[in-house]
């Protein structure tokens, strides 16, 4: 028998669904006795993977009932699915059409089943997203005050007030969260351990990135978008880029490799080394970035904190 491979394209009210290769099309609602109504067909069909397009948030109820039940369930980014779609000369946009294209990806990529984050994780995941959305409010206001009047600069005073108490509070609750789970403290602790990695950059891959510790360097470089794209064709050798993965690692993971380069003798000597071989100063940081995370990785398979040389 063929393999089964379904498709869901989330919307806020509809989950649009697409079996392959049988090409079976149905819609439920995206709430309970839909779900129930998706789950008792998934049962019947026994796919190999249930492929569902990160909307919003909107798809995470629906990630989570369906590998509670047990299916097996991937989230799948909607850039590439996109990507994807476009290569088939797919240029029609409608639900049933989404669905029908994110089955055929999961097909075409065989992408595989990961474990979602508990709600404790997604809890922690939400906090740290809102201390960000926080602070890029603080910085907008202080860019705001440096051109505005004296009477909205005393408007900006008590917005920017209101906001580091926010922040403040948002602070404790990450804290509390962290440091109340013995597993959590575990892992920041041993994260923490190396030299230019601060709480934020140790919250951050704890929440964002749980698979660190349980895959090989390549496999978690690519999840962070640290993996470099090779790009050559005959003797033509263009520039390598970095992209992709989750953004918000790959950012706490930048401005970690900044300070280490201060302040940890092994990665600063590893920059220096590949300035003196003619690297450009962005590329050094960068592979700094992508080594910090291979050490890291390390450090949390080994259960052993950082070793000073």
């Amino acid at each position: 028998m063929d393999a089964i491979f379904v498709g869901i394209d989330v919307s806020k009210d509809t989950l649009d669904v697409c079996v392959r290769p049988s090409g079976e099309a149905f819609a439920v609602s995206r709430d309970a006795a839909g779900i129930d109504m998706l789950l008792t067909r998934l049962r019947e069909l026994s796919p190999r993977i249930v492929a569902v397009e990160a909307t919003g948030g909107f798809e995470t109820e629906v990630a989570a009932s369906l590998a509670a039940a047990g299916r097996p369930v991937v989230v799948v980014n909607p850039a590439q699915v996109r990507d994807f779609a476009k290569a088939l000369g797919r240029r029609a946009k409608t639900d049933p059409i989404d669905a029908a294209v994110i089955a055929h990806f999961a097909e075409a990529t065989g992408v595989e089943p990961r474990p979602l984050p508990d709600a404790e994780t997604q809890a922690l995941a939400d906090l740290l997203a809102r201390r960000r959305q926080i602070i890029a409010m603080m910085v907008a206001e202080r860019q705001r005050n440096s051109r505005a009047s004296r009477r909205m600069q005393k408007s900006i005073a008590r917005l920017l007030k209101a906001l580091q108490a926010e922040l403040s509070r948002i602070d404790k609750d990450i804290d509390e969260a962290v440091r109340g789970s013995p597993a959590w403290r575990e892992k920041e602790d041993l994260l923490a351990s190396v030299p230019g990695v601060g709480p934020g950059t140790a919250r951050t891959l704890i929440a964002e990135l749980p698979e660190l510790g349980s895959l090989d360097r390549r496999q978690i470089a690519a999840l962070a978008g640290l993996a470099p794209w090779t790009r050559q064709s005959g003797k033509w050798r263009g520039r390598s880029f970095i992209g992709g993965g989750r953004a918000t690692v790959r950012t706490a993971l930048f401005m970690s490799a900044i300070s280490a380069i201060r302040h940890n003798p092994a990665l600063k000597a590893f920059r220096q080394r590949l300035i003196a071989a003619g690297k450009p100063k962005m590329v050094a940081v960068i592979a700094v970035a992508r080594k910090l995370l291979t050490i890291l990785n390390a450090i949390l398979r080994d259960k052993t904190p950082w070793q000073n040389a």
